[in-house]
């Protein structure tokens, strides 16, 4: 089953999470996977493509500049900052996870792998994280790549101080199937741009071959928005902060 797990995002969403920040732990959806991702559907997108397929199918998504200017909404017409929604996306994140693999049906210690990446999305991972150990979850980090950025310091600080291990390196795949429940994928979100260079291309390539589940935030890491990417990674289920991405939507092959 890939299990999609979605966070609303409405005309005044700024508005609404004021009201009852609860609307950002509703599970929205549930679709088979059968060998790749097929197609994700949304029931709530105000701003949603108006394509003839999505006319045909009734889909609902949201493009890369459609969920670019949502957050910029909420940053500038709400006044929220980022590590506000750091911290919601993060929390929301780990609520899904906590939710399609409950304590009592792991193994291994609750292990569970959290791939952090340079920017937002790293972030939204390392929040997770440490809600995840909140929850009772033993989670690892791997975060390659960090930021001077006060606000990443503070996170990884938070972590640390929480015992929250943190890898020098990253394991093969063999070693992080045998350790780890869960692969966490927080590297890249809806606003990378290809292609994926450094070290990256390896972890990515790494977290693609692992035999146990593997959760991406906001989109899979690596992926074009628009387009997707049919021999990039394939998540066994997503989190969608705001709304299915477009690239989610399309069939693969």
């Amino acid at each position: 089953m890939l299990r999609v797990y979605g966070f609303t995002s409405y005309d005044k969403l700024g508005s609404i999470l004021c009201k009852n920040i609860r609307m950002f732990h509703r599970i929205f959806l549930t679709v088979p996977r059968i060998s790749k991702i097929n197609e994700v559907v949304s029931s709530f997108a105000p701003r949603m493509a108006t394509s003839p397929e999505v006319k045909r199918s009734g889909l609902k998504y949201l493009s890369q500049e459609e969920a670019t200017k949502i957050d910029e909404e909420l940053f500038n017409e709400y006044a929220f900052s980022v590590d506000q929604l750091m911290e919601l996306a993060g929390l929301s994140s780990a609520v899904a996870i906590a939710r399609a693999y409950p304590l009592n049906q792991l193994n291994k210690g609750a292990t569970v792998l959290v791939c952090c990446g340079p920017g937002n999305n790293g972030g939204d991972g390392l929040v997770c994280a440490r809600h995840l150990k909140m929850f009772g979850y033993n989670p690892s980090i791997f975060y390659p790549k960090r930021t001077n950025k006060p606000l990443y310091q503070n996170l990884t600080k938070q972590c640390q101080q929480m015992d929250i291990p943190f890898l020098l390196f990253l394991p093969d795949s063999q070693l992080i199937t045998e350790a780890f429940n869960i692969v966490v994928d927080a590297i890249f979100g809806f606003s990378f741009k290809g292609p994926i260079r450094g070290d990256f291309v390896d972890v990515l390539n790494k977290v693609k071959k692992v035999e146990i589940p593997v959760c991406s935030i906001d989109i899979p890491s690596g992926w074009d928005v628009e387009i997707g990417d049919p021999d990039g990674l394939q998540p066994e289920f997503l989190i969608s902060l705001t709304e299915i991405g477009r690239a989610s939507c399309r069939e693969r092959v």
